[in-house]
């Protein structure tokens, strides 16, 4: 009985240490990357979000030892590129790994330090990401490769009533003119598409930059004489100009819709796409023409 017990222990032991595969350890710079880790990695990644709250302001962004322990032990990292998170570069540098893959979602989606850098918005190019970001998975771990493929494909079929609510607002509002305090929303409202005014001052207040005195009349003209359906802003950067814009919005009964640059805690990637969708479609159908 003895011997039958300790055959058992042992068993129970060799069972436990195969049951407890490593993980993939993940990092992404922005927790809207992290949560399509989530869901396409499942049980087999452990994803370390560093942005990961719309309180934070990633322009504004400090590093901390614990964050760069964390990309020294990531065997894939995945941040947005187009200089929007600079800082991954110098992270990167100073914490190398041969063996790690990096997913520069800018890079993959040809676009460059410059352009519009909020791609999450684009719909296209999150479908890129998460190919990438699945074809990596399975190129670490092998054997769990179908799992990661079909996680995959749960992944895009759910994308579905982000391009049905897509579809519907651009059949009925497409065309509108609509402004905004940041290019933020801009890949999304180029999928709606409406007709996005003062790119120059949004161009301005993203890079913390004075926008003319010009471009800051013609907004505020926009908003009084109604010549914009809806006006964007970022709930991220309240300077005090966009606080002035928002107000002069508000007095002129243009409807307002706030988007974030980080995804809110305790939701996923789609709802938080389809809860600013379903803003912009109320805001649209409450505007007057």
């Amino acid at each position: 009985m003895r011997r039958l017990a300790a055959a058992l222990v042992v068993a129970l032991a060799i069972s436990g240490t195969q049951a407890a595969e490593p993980k993939i350890a993940v990092v992404a710079a922005e927790n809207f990357y992290g949560d399509i880790a989530h869901q396409i990695g499942g049980d087999r990644v452990e994803v370390k979000s560093i942005i990961s709250s719309p309180d934070q302001d990633p322009h504004l962004f400090e590093t901390t030892p614990g964050i760069v322990r964390a990309i020294a032990d990531a065997q894939i990292v995945i941040y947005n590129g187009a200089d929007y998170d600079a800082w991954m570069d110098k992270l990167l540098k100073a914490a190398p790994r041969p063996d790690r893959l990096t997913i520069n979602v800018a890079a993959i989606a040809k676009r460059k330090a410059g352009d519009n850098p909020h791609l999450w918005y684009d719909p296209v190019v999150m479908r890129v990401a998460a190919r990438t970001l699945g074809a990596n998975l399975a190129k670490i771990d092998r054997a769990h490769g179908n799992d990661f493929a079909a996680r995959l494909s749960v992944y895009e079929a759910s994308l579905k009533p982000i391009d049905d609510k897509i579809a519907a607002i651009r059949t009925k509002y497409a065309g509108v003119p609509v402004t905004a305090s940041e290019p933020v929303f801009g890949y999304m409202a180029n999928a709606l598409g409406f007709k996005m005014r003062n790119e120059r001052l949004q161009i301005a207040i993203m890079n913390d930059t004075e926008p003319s005195a010009r471009d800051v009349a013609a907004f505020e003209q926009d908003l009084k004489t109604r010549a914009v359906r809806v006006m964007f802003y970022n709930k991220q950067a309240g300077s005090k100009l966009v606080q002035q814009l928002v107000e002069v919005a508000h007095a002129s009964k243009v409807p307002v819709v706030g988007v974030t640059e980080s995804m809110p805690p305790d939701i996923t990637f789609q709802s938080w796409m389809l809860q600013q969708l379903d803003d912009t479609e109320k805001a649209l159908a409450g505007a007057t023409p």
